[in-house]
């Protein structure tokens, strides 16, 4: 897991502008070194309403990158709890179990995309007793 906080980072000029008068500006919020070889399996625009929550899960071959929007949601990747708000991003790399809540009182919206090996892997829900279904 990698986490980004885009408040601490800085907007800098993109790097086909002018950097003296850029006509946009951008945080890195991840570079090629922070993801893994492969092809980008989805891009998805997603809602998680006021008190809910997607199940917890892995992917056999696929890493995801979250981009926080608004609000406020923890994240549990392996046992280990991180809050993130809105301009937040996280990388979660293949095979690491994770739940996404929304702790605010607004909806969240997010963007996920994430990147396959391409090695046939499968989504798969962890049980609260310790077994997974694909």
């Amino acid at each position: 897991m990698k986490i980004v906080r885009g408040n601490s980072l800085e907007f800098i000029p993109a790097s086909h502008e002018d950097s003296q008068n850029p006509g946009v500006l951008k945080k890195v919020l991840a570079t090629r070194n922070d993801l893994i070889a492969g092809r980008v399996q989805m891009v998805n625009w997603s809602h998680l309403p006021v008190e809910s929550q997607f199940q917890p899960h892995y992917h056999e071959d696929m890493q995801e990158v979250f981009v926080i929007l608004n609000g406020t949601v923890a994240m549990t990747v392996d046992g280990n709890v991180v809050e993130l708000q809105g301009g937040d991003a996280i990388l979660i790399d293949a095979r690491e179990i994770h739940q996404m809540k929304n702790c605010c009182e607004q909806d969240v919206e997010y963007v996920v995309f994430g990147i396959s090996m391409e090695s046939g892997g499968q989504t798969v829900v962890a049980l609260a007793d310790g077994e997974a279904t694909q």
